[in-house]
């Protein structure tokens, strides 16, 4: 069993060692000081930091999904513009008589004095094709 001594020691009550104790005191206190300004500078560095970082990512996700979309756009703006010069087309073609009287046979099956008029249905492609396996 460890029991303590004791020692029968006293302590001197000068001025030397009263100014001693109030310097090491003294230090204690501005030690604790120093590691609670420390210790919250770091939570205030660290939190501010981590504020800025989501922040920055946030903003990072927002314009990745801005050009997403600013890239969706043009590509709806290019097809648009050529279906709108398809249209133009047409519209310039509908100005002409004879576009006009074929687009009448084609679709309505009209026909001229003299004409005899087949339709032969479309060809569609078969599940199972003899060229493509060299039969």
């Amino acid at each position: 069993m460890n029991v303590p001594r004791r020692t029968n020691v006293t302590k001197l009550q000068s001025s030397y060692i009263s100014a001693q104790e109030e310097k090491r005191t003294k230090a204690s206190r501005r030690r604790r000081i120093a590691i609670v300004r420390f210790v919250f500078f770091g939570a205030l560095l660290a939190s501010l930091s981590s504020i800025f970082f989501y922040t920055l990512h946030s903003q990072s996700k927002d314009i990745e999904a801005k050009l997403a979309d600013k890239k969706r756009v043009e590509q709806q703006l290019d097809k648009l513009e050529k279906q709108q010069k398809q249209l133009e087309d047409e519209i310039k073609k509908l100005h002409d008589d004879e576009y006009i009287a074929e687009l009448a046979r084609k679709k309505y099956y009209l026909s001229k004095e003299g004409e005899i008029i087949f339709v032969v249905p479309e060809k569609k492609s078969a599940p199972y094709d003899a060229d493509k396996f060299g039969h």
